[in-house]
């Protein structure tokens, strides 16, 4: 049932066979473009933990034992199996040609993976320390056959180790000061300083004020400004951790099995669903497109939440100074009992959405303690035995509106079921929601300022702009081998330059790409006559190291494959070719495949240095896509 990120995935990759080339879809008769259609019978795939007492796995159910309802309504169980966890050995993929990468994921064959987050976006830097030392106690008292990777959230996603690590390399990864868990601050971060210090200037307004007739109009203004750069600032934050878990998503997109995702925070600004009700339906409510979307592609790539409280045990002593409002320094406008009672709804807001949050993906929530190393371990433990079920859902529209999923035992009994209560329902035919493109414009420039890397970004299709920046985990959704190697000879002097930049200049090196895309993560339709048409997006950015885009190129391939072509494709991948000048010196090449139809993408990012220019020459060159 399950598809292995193997070995033999990725044999077409490797080889690298001549194929045929890839042209612009020509014009053609009504008779040839007429979509063939095809029955297919979607299943849902539905993940539950069943515990009892103080989170004892419950082991040993059948199918028989589960009910399964949809809006209401039974459904037929079509599959079901029980897993549980056993230690695992990291695998190594076979390894590569000289300059030849790709994005197919190296995790090991496990049935559950762990997936650890620290959140420095919204979370205090005291408290990333205090996490960051938790993680620590945490890995050096784990077995290192348990499937961990380690992820950190700044202004953008970043990857510390992946799973096929050793338990050595994660704790050295974690000590680097470029790279690993040093607590850091945004420009959109928000410390209890920061708080503080607006309030005193308002109160030292107001304090200037008194005797001298002045009006409080200034401090009004002060207090509206304040409260607008605070407003910006959420909504910038929401969408870089909305960014932030679709990249994730997209990484674990290929990685088969469960995956339990322990997100360390102070606070979660995000809900995936509308709040279900006691009748086990949908409170009617607005969300964010890029909140649906993230959530579909969690559902597709079976994460469970697990949010853990950063803070540790709620210790707030009202009166100490430095705690907003405390010490005769209360609010602006307000007073101490005001600023207690807005805290203590701004912290129930955030337990309510840690519950959603786990509520809603098959995870559970952990709050108020100080033993984040043992929380971990329960989490883990929670989403380590688990059974997977399938059903194909009566309703057949796939028409990307909510479903509720409603799970029960037969038999009954004092069990806690956890699983996912809900999906949105897409297929490769269901248009997505758009995006708000001018707020992942903005997201993107957060993590990578700069004018010339906002034009970059700005090339690329929309879905690609927060998994194209510079440092970004790779996507897997769609998988693809990449050869790059300098062009050879190298373009004549005068030669007009490769690549989209207008103001490149100095000494230059251009490299030629070659692409070979697994056919069958893109979309491609069958029409009456037998040949297949889609459209598929190509993108190149180079990067320094610093994240400034050096030169960026892309376009997309329009594809109407004849029977005879789309058979040599079958056997080979689709090719695609790209070739950019770029200075000489440090720069990193962020390739990225996006699929029109779907919306699902593949990225990998590869330094120059990692190439082996000496066998540059006399390289076999896959067919160029025009």
């Amino acid at each position: 049932m399950y598809f292995r990120s193997g070995l033999a995935s990725i044999a077409f990759l490797l080889s690298f066979a001549p194929a045929p080339v890839i042209a612009q879809a020509p014009q053609t008769s009504p008779s040839d473009t007429t979509p063939t259609i095809k029955a297919e019978t979607r299943a849902v795939i539905v993940d539950v933990v069943v515990t009892k007492g103080r989170d004892e796995p419950v082991i040993a159910l059948k199918k028989e034992d589960f009910q399964v309802m949809e809006d209401g309504k039974p459904q037929t169980i079509l599959s079901f199996e029980e897993h549980s966890v056993t230690p695992t050995k990291p695998i190594q993929l076979p390894p590569m040609p000289p300059n030849v990468f790709t994005n197919v994921p190296d995790a090991p064959p496990a049935e559950a993976l762990n997936v650890l987050l620290l959140d420095g976006l919204n979370t205090p830097r005291q408290d990333q320390a205090f996490v960051r030392d938790q993680i620590i106690q945490f890995l050096k008292n784990t077995p290192a056959t348990t499937p961990i990777a380690l992820f950190t959230l700044s202004d953008k996603l970043h990857l510390v180790q992946g799973f096929n690590g050793s338990r050595a390399q994660l704790l050295a990864a974690i000590e680097d000061k470029k790279t690993g868990l040093s607590p850091q601050k945004t420009y959109v971060s928000r410390e209890p300083q920061d708080d503080l210090d607006d309030q005193e200037h308002i109160a030292t307004m107001q304090m200037m004020l008194g005797g001298f007739g002045r009006t409080t109009a200034g401090v009004t203004n002060a207090q509206f400004a304040q409260a607008q750069l605070r407003g910006f600032d959420s909504e910038l934050k929401t969408e870089m951790t909305i960014e932030a878990l679709q990249n994730l998503a997209r990484y674990l997109a290929k990685i088969p099995g469960r995956k339990n995702l322990v997100w360390f925070a102070t606070q979660f600004p995000l809900q995936f669903f509308p709040s279900m009700n006691a009748k086990g339906t949908w409170d009617t409510g607005v969300l964010n497109n890029g909140m649906k979307e993230v959530a579909d592609l969690l559902t597709v790539s079976r994460v469970a939440i697990y949010p853990v409280g950063a803070h540790g045990m709620d210790t707030r002593d009202w009166m100490e100074s430095q705690n907003p409002g405390a010490g005769g320094t209360p609010a602006s406008g307000g007073s101490l009992m005001g600023n207690l009672k807005q805290q203590d709804a701004e912290s129930e807001s955030n337990i309510a959405a840690m519950t959603e949050l786990a509520a809603e993906t098959g995870g559970e929530m952990i709050h108020n303690t100080n033993d984040l190393a043992m929380a971990t371990t329960r989490a883990i433990q929670n989403g380590s035995h688990y059974y997977t079920l399938s059903y194909s859902p009566t309703n057949k529209k796939m028409d990307g509106q909510l479903r509720a999923i409603q799970l029960k035992l037969a038999a009954g009994g004092k069990y806690k079921l956890s699983y996912r209560h809900g999906y949105y329902a897409y297929d490769d035919t269901t248009p997505r929601p758009k995006r708000n493109t001018n707020a992942m414009i903005a997201a993107a420039s957060a993590a990578n300022p700069g004018p010339a890397t906002v034009d970059a970004l700005k090339t690329a299709p929309p879905a690609l702009l927060p998994l194209m920046q510079h440092g970004s985990p790779s996507s897997t959704q769609i998988l693809y081998g990449l050869r790059i190697v300098p062009a050879n000879p190298q373009p004549a002097a005068g030669t007009p330059h490769a690549g989209a930049n207008p103001n490149l200049t100095g000494d230059l090196t251009r490299y030629t790409l070659d692409f070979m895309i697994r056919w069958t993560d893109v979309h491609l339709e069958e029409l009456s006559s037998g040949a297949h048409i889609g459209e598929v997006g190509v993108q190149l950015i180079a990067y320094d190291n610093d994240g400034k885009a050096l030169n960026w190129v892309g376009n997309t391939m329009k594809m109407n494959l004849k029977p005879e072509v789309f058979a040599a494709i079958k056997k080979s991948g689709i090719p695609a070719h790209l070739e950019i000048d770029v200075p000489k010196g440090a720069v990193n090449f962020a390739t990225g495949i996006f699929d029109w139809k779907t919306g699902k993408a593949g990225t990998l990012e590869i330094p120059v240095s990692s190439l082996k220019v000496e066998t540059a020459q006399n390289q076999p060159t896959a067919p160029m896509a025009k």
